[in-house]
């Protein structure tokens, strides 16, 4: 892709608003909360002291709303004590350049490192050398900032009290992502009647784990139908998957065919009802038609063999999910935290050295996350240097957009730069409009920023470009209090706004951290994962263990996330204006259909695991070790630009093909080396 229309697709992103639900009630909260800490330090103290409380407030506030599962008053406080701290210290040397300068190459380069923590840290981070950047201004004394610090702080428990006090849908968005992935697989089954090898997307399922983790505080308190669904959700899909597959399955079309089209129209009904009873803690409205059908004795008579498995297993599984999804007045105390079932978060003090391992870990040459701590810091430097030396003032508006425009990927350093400049210029023009047509006076000026943060908070997930509108007034209003004129801001807000997103971008191009040349990288892990996976799943037939052990379950989790980081980065370098070194996008796309067919014929021998007791299967331990080291060798040759070799799992299969009589199992194993060798063709043709 050229560089023109990179930059055409990226501004075309940034400037993109997309239909998201809207919390009304959680962003009147934030607002509440910002106008309270606002309105007591501007009665008590003076506007100073309210622009600092408000800055912390607000910052608090926007961390509520980041997609952690982390409970919001954690979020609240921890953003309040960071930005604190960075305050303080940012005004201990903001009174000498040179030693505020190495104090914010030191702080922003950290910043850039706490991306490797996750999103939520990152942008917290980032946020605090934002901030600081303005905060350190306001203070006059040792002292004063001391008392700017502390309400600063203030504003973050402020916040978190009142998601305390006022809690809008506890467990929300843990229900929400269950409900999500059951309503996932939902869709999948509608699909499979009509399309029975359908692709199945991971994230929902990927998305719903991730929610499901929990600290030992809120194993205790978590809600009973969030327990179990989500590990009877990953069940289900590969039995979905067994039954619709003509090729371990019932004929194209015929009685069977339009049996298990019941059957998945059933089981499609069953899930929705699930996520819509989780969704809204309500209790499951039994649909009963759809459990008629599951329970029909008729199917013994239409269905044999695998597919009948197959379907007595779907239906003892969607009886396990509408038990699960059903509200109970027991409190998730009943199930102890140390529960095998209970995924555990740890706490934020034991976060610390998981994050110190994480960031140690990017601290290597070609890491995405350090090359953006280095470009960061040394662009927030070069532009806290021009605007100190540009005769508008104020020049921390420079480096501020620098720092929360740049990320470690070129599309959103690219688009959030375009989509910051235009929201600015919308909003700084309104909020000067406003100002000089109505001259507010002092506490209207308050409410008013109140209420363009309350737009903030209310679209804030709709798109960057609509949210900074509202924060470009925001901040001419905030500032505006404390004396600066609106034609001064305007000027330079926007030029300076201008520069810094210029130099974000010039940043990336100069120093760039470009996702096509590791795509091969990204391929192999994922080869590396669905041979893991495929690996565990033969091994349980030669140790029968009914329900999907440990083993295969921490396997199969590997899969999806390879999969997922996969498809993140092809996504990224799409839009990347370089020529591709090892894979083309075509290459990308059969490349990744030929992996994604293997986890399908993985997924189809889980869905036929024998029972406990059933006699073992020796020629599956071959398979598994086979397939362990094909899939080893096959991701170091991705990995080296060679073509893979799949010989030793060829000739294992042929000895399988004679020693196993079932042959839905010799099916689902040749379809395992039919993909890989679609793995080799995508690549030798590429």
């Amino acid at each position: 892709m050229s560089w023109l229309r990179a930059l055409k697709q990226t501004a075309r992103s940034g400037f993109a608003v997309e239909r998201r639900r809207l919390e009304p009630l959680v962003a009147a909260r934030g607002a509440l909360g910002l106008a309270l800490v606002v309105g007591v330090a501007l009665a008590l103290f003076g506007p100073a002291v309210a622009v600092s409380s408000a800055f912390g407030a607000f910052q608090a506030a926007i961390a509520t709303f980041q997609r952690s599962w982390r409970p919001r008053p954690t979020l609240a406080l921890a953003s309040g004590a960071s930005l604190a701290v960075s305050t303080f210290v940012g005004y201990l040397t903001g009174a000498h350049t040179l030693a505020f300068l190495v104090l914010l190459l030191l702080w922003t380069f950290l910043a850039g490192l706490a991306w490797a923590a996750g999103p939520t840290a990152g942008l917290i981070a980032s946020s605090n050398v934002a901030m600081m950047l303005v905060t350190v201004t306001l203070p006059t004394s040792v002292a004063t900032a001391a008392g700017h610090a502390a309400v600063i702080f203030a504003g973050g428990v402020v916040q978190a009290l009142l998601v305390v006090l006022l809690p809008v849908r506890r467990w929300g968005p843990q229900r929400d992502a269950l409900a999500d992935a059951l309503a996932a697989e939902a869709d999948y089954a509608r699909r499979l009647r009509h399309d029975p090898v359908a692709a199945f997307d991971p994230v929902p399922l990927m998305t719903a784990r991730s929610a499901a983790a929990v600290t030992p505080r809120e194993a205790r308190r978590r809600p009973a139908e969030l327990h179990g669904a989500r590990g009877l959700a990953e069940r289900v899909r590969p039995v979905l998957a067994s039954l619709a597959d003509p090729a371990v399955g019932v004929p194209a079309e015929g009685p069977e065919r339009d049996r298990v089209r019941e059957l998945l129209g059933a089981a499609a009904t069953v899930l929705d009802a699930a996520a819509h009873a989780i969704r809204h803690g309500e209790p499951v409205a039994l649909p009963g038609a759809a459990l008629a059908a599951l329970r029909t004795p008729d199917t013994g008579a239409i269905l044999s063999g695998p597919p009948q498995r197959a379907a007595l297993r779907l239906a003892a599984l969607l009886g396990d999910v509408l038990e699960t999804a059903e509200p109970r007045t027991e409190t998730a105390g009943a199930r102890p935290p140390h529960h095998p079932a209970t995924l555990t978060r740890p706490t934020l003090v034991r976060l610390v050295p998981v994050v110190l391992a994480k960031v140690r870990a990017e601290l290597r040459p070609g890491s995405p996350v350090l090359r953006h701590a280095l470009r960061v810091s040394a662009v927030t430097a070069a532009g806290y240097l021009l605007g100190t030396a540009l005769p508008f003032g104020h020049g921390y508006w420079a480096p501020m957009t620098s720092v929360m425009v740049m990320r470690p990927d070129f599309t959103q350093t690219y688009a959030r730069s375009v989509a910051r400049f235009g929201g600015t210029l919308v909003g700084v023009a309104l909020a000067t409009g406003v100002v000089r047509a109505a001259h507010p006076g002092l506490y209207t000026s308050a409410a008013l920023a109140v209420l363009c943060a309350f737009g903030m908070y209310l679209l804030m997930r709709t798109g960057y470009a609509v949210a900074q509108v509202c924060v470009a007034a925001y901040v001419v209003l905030l500032l505006g209090m404390v004396g600066e004129g609106p034609p001064q801001t305007v000027r330079e807000r926007v030029l300076l706004t201008l520069l810094g997103g210029l130099l974000a971008m010039l940043a990336y191009a100069v120093y760039p951290a470009w996702e096509t040349p590791r795509l091969r990288g990204r391929l192999a892990d994922w080869l590396a994962a669905a041979g893991r996976y495929a690996a565990a799943v033969a091994a349980g037939y030669h140790v029968p263990a009914g329900a999907p052990g440990s083993a295969v379950r921490e396997a199969l989790l590997g899969t999806p996330a390879a999969r997922v980081a996969w498809q993140e980065a092809v996504g990224r370098a799409t839009h990347e204006p370089v020529r591709h070194r090892g894979l083309s996008h075509a290459v990308a796309e059969e490349a990744g259909h030929a992996l994604a067919q293997f986890g399908r014929a993985a997924m189809l021998l889980e869905a036929h695991l024998p029972e406990p007791g059933a006699p073992p299967l020796p020629a599956a331990a071959r398979l598994a070790e086979a397939l362990r080291r094909v899939t080893e060798r096959g991701a170091k040759a991705v990995r080296e630009r060679r073509e893979p070799d799949w010989d030793e799992l060829r000739r294992t299969l042929a000895a399988w093909d004679t020693e196993v009589p079932d042959p839905v199992l010799r099916k689902a194993a040749r379809l395992l080396l039919e993909a890989l060798d679609d793995l080799s063709g995508a690549l030798r043709n590429g």
